[in-house]
């Protein structure tokens, strides 16, 4: 069995463009940049939050492309 991790960013915190967009769009952006990089993901958007689910082993790397998008 595989640890998922979960990411949550605040619908606010987004940064231009993204914060623009409608959340179900910017968390479909989010997702295929981490898939471009191989990252396993499920996002969604809940309530105010974009909700990031990848597998813990995969944590550091996504970490890393979420910090270049600025998006952590």
């Amino acid at each position: 069995m595989t640890a998922i991790t979960t990411i949550r960013i605040d619908r606010d915190a987004l940064p231009d463009p993204l914060n623009l967009k409608a959340p179900d769009a910017a968390a479909r952006m989010i997702a295929a940049a981490l898939r471009d990089e191989g990252i396993m993901v499920e996002t969604s958007f809940v309530t105010s939050q974009i909700r990031i689910e990848l597998p813990t082993t995969q944590l550091a790397v996504a970490s890393a492309m979420l910090a270049s998008l600025q998006l952590i």
